[in-house]
């Protein structure tokens, strides 16, 4: 089963709000093996929609990183981001 990758393009509205999603959304993350490899570090836009935050999580399988998505918890962690962010999400499966 190939690895996924969880990319997320973000625009935070309320900083302190979107940081208390991060804190919640961590354990989610966690529990289906997913690994911070790029969370607000620096970034270049090329093309396409200008935002200001960039998150890539990699998962054992796209299975694995839905199911974070779909999971209790991160709906739970989701529900705090109301208002505070605007943001793309893709789960892409990587090339074995």
């Amino acid at each position: 089963m190939a690895a996924a990758y969880w990319i997320s393009h973000i625009t935070v509205t309320d900083p302190e709000a979107h940081a208390a999603y991060a804190k919640a959304a961590s354990p989610a993350f966690a529990k289906y093996e997913g690994t911070v490899l790029a969370r607000g570090s620096r970034y270049v836009t090329l093309e396409g929609k200008e935002r200001g935050r960039h998150v890539v999580i990699r998962f054992p399988s796209l299975e694995a990183a839905e199911a974070c998505y779909r999971s209790p918890e991160y709906q739970a962690a989701l529900a705090l981001t109301n208002g505070t962010s605007e943001r793309d999400l893709v789960i892409v499966e990587a090339v074995e």
